[in-house]
């Protein structure tokens, strides 16, 4: 191997230094002291809604959070927190919407004039739009800003995890056959561009039924401890299925949801 020479223009090594150079200056006017991705390996596991419930139990800690949403032709975030106002500007940049516990989003969606309107852009410009939530965005004083990853390895994780200075992940599955693949394929990457993943939260764990307590394994036996335990990560919350909480996510009440599972891994973050 050549002696590096910091000239990251002509070279193709995957090292510590060109990671870094590839990194986005944040808004001047924003001070954030965590970046925090939520991902997952396939798509239909919830990631979205355990992005939203994360934020919200961290504002409720007493936490200044923002929200990201970086499924760009996918974005769910703003409907599931009830904001249907679109984004403004002023000249320090482009202002995130705000929750009504204040939660600070941003989203495509929040800048379309119609946003039943699809998102047909090609990789470039969807990372370019990407970087910008973070360059142009003035998010203010925020403790975590958290993340919400489109599904899968492409384009968009591969921005995002170049662009932001991500603190960590966290893996979002399923109790089904294919969460070993799953969860190895977002952990491989992750690893790969040398962001720590902070742990497995499985969403859709089991059915409590409301009228005997029993719990249903609707999708299957978990297999999350197991997973988790290979790969040497802590579980971090294994949430139920509860058709209320669809209902308030639907009607744009996210954060009236209770989410008690993510009470440890959330005191520990504001620890």
């Amino acid at each position: 191997m050549s002696e590096c020479t910091h000239d990251c223009s002509s070279c193709n090594a995957d090292c510590a230094s060109r990671q870094e150079s590839l990194q986005q200056p944040m808004n001047k006017y924003s001070n954030i002291k965590r970046v925090i991705g939520v991902v997952s390996g396939k798509g239909g596991v919830g990631k979205s809604l355990v992005t939203c419930l994360l934020a919200s139990k961290c504002k409720k800690a007493g936490l200044k959070v923002g929200v990201l949403d970086a499924d760009v032709t996918g974005p769910s975030v703003p409907k599931s927190f009830g904001i249907t106002d679109r984004a403004v500007g002023d000249e320090t940049g482009l202002l995130p919407n705000v929750t009504k516990s204040g939660i600070k989003v941003m989203s495509v969606n929040l800048l379309l004039e119609d946003v039943n309107a699809p998102v047909v852009w090609r990789g470039p410009v969807i990372s370019g739009m990407i970087q910008q939530f973070w360059t142009d965005v003035n998010w203010g004083e925020l403790d975590i800003l958290f993340v919400d990853m489109p599904p899968g390895t492409g384009d968009v994780a591969l921005t995002v995890f170049q662009s932001l200075p991500v603190d960590g992940i966290v893996i979002v599955s399923t109790p089904q056959d294919l969460v070993k693949m799953i969860v190895n394929k977002a952990y491989n990457m992750a690893e790969m561009m040398n962001i720590p993943v902070l742990g497995l939260i499985e969403n859709m764990s089991c059915f409590v039924c409301p009228d005997c307590g029993k719990k249903h394994s609707i999708f299957g036996e978990s297999k999350i401890d197991e997973t988790a335990a290979e790969l040497n990560l802590p579980v971090l919350a294994k949430l139920p299925i509860d058709p209320e909480n669809a209902k308030k996510v639907d009607a744009g009440r996210v954060e009236d949801i209770e989410a008690s599972e993510l009470d440890e891994f959330v005191n520990a973050l504001k620890r």
